[in-house]
């Protein structure tokens, strides 16, 4: 195998791990009081499309008034 191959594998193995948790990099920027539980629903489940969407929701969602 060339060198590029090596490369290329890895350059597309960091995007998809970026594609992978923008659940919880949403999560983290926003402040988000159950950011930890949304890593975890992401990290273990994410893999699944339910999981990865649920985690993406849970994310964007606002707070509810009485945790702002």
């Amino acid at each position: 195998m060339k060198v590029w191959t090596y490369v290329l594998t890895a350059i597309f193995a960091l995007a998809a791990l970026f594609v992978y948790f923008i659940p919880t990099m949403i999560a983290v920027r926003s402040r988000h009081s159950k950011r930890a539980a949304i890593f975890a629903v992401n990290f273990l489940l994410g893999v699944t499309i339910l999981g990865y969407v649920g985690a993406l929701l849970w994310a964007t969602a606002p707070a509810p008034q009485a945790e702002k």
